[in-house]
């Protein structure tokens, strides 16, 4: 027991917790069974709000309601458990939860990153915490450590697998010489994708972890659409060989970094060297690179998908919350500001069908190009938003280079400045 501003703190002493819970699917469930396997947090789950009444459940109906207002209306209940899919129906129960002096513990990636400023205010306006550890890369306490670890540290970038739906595809085709589809279908048979794949495969979820990361990571609160993504849906088997014959694998990266007064971030395919720490990331795991002028770079693995490591992220916003946790947005508070920009050039290989209308004109800096049976490669430098353009053409894949040469351009120079 310590004294602390003439007050008697005992850090053995927390809140107990009464939770509504609001879905129970692959997550809640595994939220509910280490929320009963774990001693240590004095917390209940009191009602799970849930959308069919036709679902079989392995809870008793009593536990269950249809009635969203008999959790955010019932007094006792103190902290609001959102895991849901929908994001519009999920920011209105967060709001409404906020609005009637509620905590709020989610893992909606997509709903955060497209409110998080408003998220924000809303935190402030009704002296509430919004908590959602596992909507960025599962297990791995990532948001946290960049509050509370990284608060004075001036980093660079972040950067790293942050969807393990993809990754654990991208470890099938690579290590068993799987298809794309076989390795999809893997990946929906265990939880790790959903029916309708687009999300994970297209880039969009690891796209929303990202603008969450870079609000907590630089203090800049951005709209998911503000962020270029590229997924792994077009890669081909022509770049599987190419990757073989030249020792790399190929990962998707979601990278963030500042550079000359500006902040930039994508999602896309990159070739990546085996003796890569990346390239043994497998299956569904991720990891995330941060780097800091202080701390320098630093690494953080753990599962990323499948309901118990998520439940577990979302388990530990609750304890925290027994000990009055909250965000507080250090580097948003330091007002850097610093604006963000898609005016970069990056590094790429594209492969495409002979035939198909690309020429070295679509490069900033073309480097080189050679063709191969029915197939034609081309590298160089093109502008980051060019790469959305490119990837949308039929039959096009284009995928980051190895060795990744990041260029800001001078907008009033017209030249480029290399870090």
């Amino acid at each position: 027991m310590v004294i602390n501003n003439s007050k008697i703190y005992n850090p053995t002493q927390h809140k107990h917790l009464k939770l509504g819970l609001f879905g129970f699917g692959c997550v809640g469930q595994g939220l509910y069974h280490v929320l009963n396997e774990t001693h240590g947090i004095k917390a209940e789950i009191k009602k799970i709000c849930v959308k069919s009444k036709e679902k079989q459940r392995i809870l008793d109906s009593a536990q269950f309601t249809f009635d969203k207002n008999e959790i955010l209306l019932d007094e006792e209940i103190n902290v609001v458990v959102e895991l849901i899919d929908d994001a519009k129906a999920a920011f209105e129960i967060v709001k409404t939860a906020l609005q009637n002096g509620k905590h709020v513990v989610t893992a909606n990636k997509r709903m955060i990153a497209e409110n998080l400023e408003e998220i924000y205010h809303l935190q402030q306006q009704y002296n509430r915490s919004v908590l959602y550890e596992g909507a960025v890369c599962g297990s791995i306490p990532i948001l946290r450590n960049l509050e509370e670890y990284y608060d004075n540290d001036l980093i660079t970038s972040i950067e790293g697998i942050f969807n393990g739906s993809t990754n654990y595809i991208l470890t099938k085709v690579f290590e068993e010489k799987k298809s794309y589809t076989e390795a999809l279908k893997g990946a929906q048979d265990l939880g790790f994708a959903e029916s309708d794949p687009s999300l994970d495969v297209e880039a969009f979820d690891p796209k929303f972890k990202l603008t969450i990361a870079i609000a907590h990571t630089f203090g800049v609160f951005l709209k998911p659409e503000e962020i270029i993504n590229i997924g792994i849906q077009k890669i081909s088997p022509v770049d599987l060989k190419y990757a073989r014959e030249n020792n790399l694998t190929i990962k998707l990266i979601a990278r963030a970094y500042k550079q000359k007064g500006r902040i930039f971030g994508f999602v896309a395919p990159q070739f990546i060297p085996l003796d890569h720490m990346l390239a043994g990331v497998r299956n569904e795991y991720n990891a995330v690179l941060v780097e800091g002028a202080f701390a320098e770079k630093q690494v953080f693995i753990g599962k990323g998908a499948g309901g118990y490591p998520t439940g577990s992220a979302v388990l530990s916003d609750i304890s925290a919350l027994a000990y009055d946790y909250r965000y507080e947005y250090k580097k948003f508070a330091q007002r850097e500001g610093l604006p963000f920009s898609n005016e970069a050039l990056v590094d790429v290989v594209v492969s495409f069908p002979l035939g198909t209308l690309i020429t070295p004109k679509d490069f900033e800096i073309f480097k080189g190009g050679y063709q191969g049976k029915d197939y034609q490669y081309m590298t160089g430098s093109v502008k980051i938003i060019k790469l959305k353009a490119l990837s949308d053409l039929n039959n096009v894949s284009l995928i980051l280079a190895p060795e990744l040469n990041l260029a800001v351009i001078d907008s009033d120079k017209k030249e480029l400045l290399y870090a």
